[in-house]
């Protein structure tokens, strides 16, 4: 369950600093305005379910993700201190459900904005510049994701060209993108998700494998 804390306002505006210039200010709000924090694993919201506020993460890390039918999900992005959600965002913008999820990956702390409140913030145009810009930025990163599930399955491409080189890989992301017909930038999304699943570890032009097996196994799906 979540439980509130005495926040700290200049940690929150030393990550956001649009909310320096807010209407009503933080400092009018911050009476019913009090940071939550949550374990890891916890759901924040959830697909097709009404925005229920906008979060801005203060400490910890938040997975959006869409769910498919079969049970499966697909990471969409990750939000940390300092970002902002753009499924969120689009929700309240349109009245409209949630068209993800999301679920904190560590224990996490984070402010909630209540939709009339977010609605009256986004008249300063500091904040609304924040939340347009987070729309080109997000928008940019989940076309090279639509992109790497359209190209036959980026990721097990990638997992594939690592193995069989020994355990210490000399190469940079852009001659692994350069070999897989791809973008630089998506080939270093996908190895900091490898690195964050404990496969490798990543090095100034340089790839550790860490777990072969998880790679391989990833490969052989593909097969399957």
């Amino acid at each position: 369950m979540a439980s509130a804390l005495a926040w700290p306002m200049e940690q929150v505006t030393d990550l956001y600093p649009s909310l320096k210039e807010v209407q009503p200010s933080l400092v009018e709000v911050s009476a019913v305005l009090q940071p939550m924090t949550v374990p890891a694993d916890t759901v924040l919201f959830s697909e097709n379910a009404a925005c229920q506020g906008f979060p801005l993460v203060i400490e910890g890390e938040i997975k959006v993700s869409r769910s498919s039918g079969d049970g499966r999900s697909l990471e969409l992005y990750r939000v940390v201190p300092g970002e902002l959600c753009l499924v969120s965002s689009a929700s309240l913008f349109r009245a409209q459900p949630l068209s993800a999820f999301g679920i904190t990956t560590k224990t996490s702390t984070f402010l909630l904005i209540r939709p009339d409140l977010f609605k009256q913030w986004i008249d300063t145009p500091a904040f609304r510049n924040d939340v347009l810009g987070l729309f080109a930025e997000r928008m940019s990163d989940l076309t090279a994701l639509v992109d790497a599930v359209a190209f036959h399955k980026l990721d097990r491409r990638l997992a594939a060209a690592l193995l069989g080189r020994g355990q210490q890989l000399a190469l940079t992301h852009q001659a692994l993108a350069d070999e897989l017909g791809t973008v630089r930038e998506m080939v270093t999304r996908l190895l900091h998700r490898f690195e964050r699943d404990g496969w490798v570890t990543l090095g100034r032009e340089q790839i550790t494998i860490v777990n072969s097996a998880a790679l391989r196994a990833m490969v052989s799906s593909n097969l399957n």
